[in-house]
């Protein structure tokens, strides 16, 4: 059987119950053997705007993952440059294998914006996409994609949010346990360390 994954990039700055309930859905309704949670390094559209180094997302990715086979952390853009997505998808096409089946995980704003992407047209031609967005809700599809939709409920679920929340002392249920305690041990986005925890050994 041919196998099939689906790349989803981001900046997972924290990661949160809607980027695991949308990852979730897609393995169900596509059939993935794997979706790989890219933690971006350095991307070229929010320059500036991460708040927590590569290091500290990326361990928040693997414990948001852990209890689940078909989540894969991916380390593939912990480097310098800017992380661009057709540099992602060639790498992760050349180590799957010739059979492999890759598809491109995204949210519908973002790809609504896809033609401003690094070499945008490569990018279409070399994966189909699944769109996540709210039913009734439509987007322009580029010319040469091939677009899959994944209608999901929505989820008011936001990361500017979660770390305004986190600053203040709450301790957001959106939040996988796991992640909170990492969050709150290492003091991340302002938070606390609450009493009795120790600080991560990692990173």
């Amino acid at each position: 059987m041919r196998p099939r994954l689906a790349i989803f990039g981001g900046t997972f700055d924290p990661v949160h119950s809607a980027h695991l309930l949308v990852a979730r859905e897609a393995v169900v309704q596509f059939g993935l053997s794997a979706v790989l949670f890219v933690v971006a390094a350095r991307p070229p559209h929010k320059r500036g705007a991460v708040h927590a180094s590569y290091a500290h997302r990326m361990r928040m990715v693997e414990l948001a993952c852990l209890r689940t086979p078909e989540f894969a952390p991916s380390n593939l853009e912990e480097y310098d440059e800017v992380s661009y997505s057709i540099q992602t998808i060639q790498r992760v096409k050349a180590t799957a294998g010739a059979d492999a089946v890759v598809f491109f995980l995204i949210g519908a704003d973002a790809f609504a914006e896809i033609q401003t992407w690094h070499r945008w047209a490569e990018v279409v031609r070399e994966v189909a996409f699944i769109v996540v967005t709210r039913p009734g809700h439509h987007y322009q599809t580029p010319p040469g994609a091939t677009v899959h939709r994944l209608d999901t409920l929505a989820m008011p679920v936001s990361s500017s949010d979660l770390r305004a929340r986190l600053a203040a002392g709450e301790a957001p249920p959106e939040i996988p346990p796991a992640v909170l305690q990492y969050i709150q041990a290492n003091g991340l986005y302002g938070a606390s360390p609450r009493r009795g925890s120790r600080p991560a050994t990692r990173p």
